[in-house]
């Protein structure tokens, strides 16, 4: 895709003014592709609520799964993870962000599996992509604070597992990762002895699950054996009767990002 071509849409027009669930600004960039996965996707950006009122520079999440943060229309079953309402509760906190949501494909499985010999894992060359060909972009067209202290990757399950392999694989571009419900389980617990080769990385890690899902006091224990101290750099939370769900994501968005985008 050439420059030319890379043309940002108000998100209402690019999808038509039927029912949407979308607060605030929300962009899209159609059809961007991937030289590194050989294949394209949309990609929305959720600019900051006082984004056209100042020229300040803002921190930049990378989220997975772009596709169920935003808009119930096209969210999983109908569900999304409230992104943009969070965002704009957060603003009165001053707590801002821009939210880059990177849709899935049909090889959500092998792209969000950083393990060539699990199922044919291609999870390096979806980090090229995030890394080489969108950030570079999100950088030119918007106000972001580019520096690795104020980038960040946040997902779930699968979105979980890459986010934290991203921050530990690309130190010299993610300063902090949301880790909801971590997929852990991938090729019989891979991550693990990854994770224990892994030197320590200066940054912010939040970590979560339900009491109805997977735990993931595991990688609590094997963070903190790491280095990483709880309430400080690393948050690990526990919610009662959480289940393996959009919902659920939504629900702890909220503290996530309050922990996460606060910086020193």
């Amino acid at each position: 895709m050439t420059v030319k071509e890379q043309i940002w849409h108000e998100y209402r027009e690019w999808r038509g003014y039927g029912y949407n669930t979308v607060t605030g600004e929300l962009r899209v960039l159609p059809q961007l592709a991937s030289p590194q996965l050989n294949n394209q996707r949309d990609i929305f950006v959720l600019l900051p609520a006082s984004y056209h009122n100042s020229e300040q520079r803002y921190p930049v999440i990378y989220m997975h799964d772009g596709q169920n943060l935003f808009d119930r229309a096209l969210g999983f079953a109908g569900n999304e993870w409230e992104v943009d309402e969070t965002l704009a509760h957060l603003a009165d906190e001053n707590l801002e962000a821009i939210v880059v949501g990177i849709p899935n494909t049909d090889k959500r499985f092998q792209e969000y599996n950083p393990f060539p010999h699990v199922w044919g894992g291609t999870g390096d060359q979806y980090l090229a992509f995030m890394v080489d060909t969108l950030k570079p972009i999100i950088d030119r067209d918007f106000r972001t604070l580019p520096d690795r202290e104020h980038t960040g990757t946040i997902g779930s399950s699968l979105g979980g597992l890459i986010s934290l392999f991203a921050f530990f694989q690309r130190p010299d571009i993610f300063g902090f990762a949301g880790v909801m419900s971590p997929a852990v389980w991938i090729g019989g617990g891979a991550i693990y002895p990854y994770m224990q080769q892994q030197p320590f990385v200066e940054g912010k890690i939040y970590l979560d699950n339900g009491t109805r899902e997977q735990s993931a006091r595991r990688m609590k224990q094997v963070l903190m054996e790491k280095g990483y101290r709880l309430g400080h750099n690393l948050l690990h939370v526990v919610e009662t009767d959480g289940e393996h769900n959009e919902a659920a994501w939504a629900r702890r968005l909220p503290n996530a990002l309050r922990f996460l985008l606060k910086f020193d």
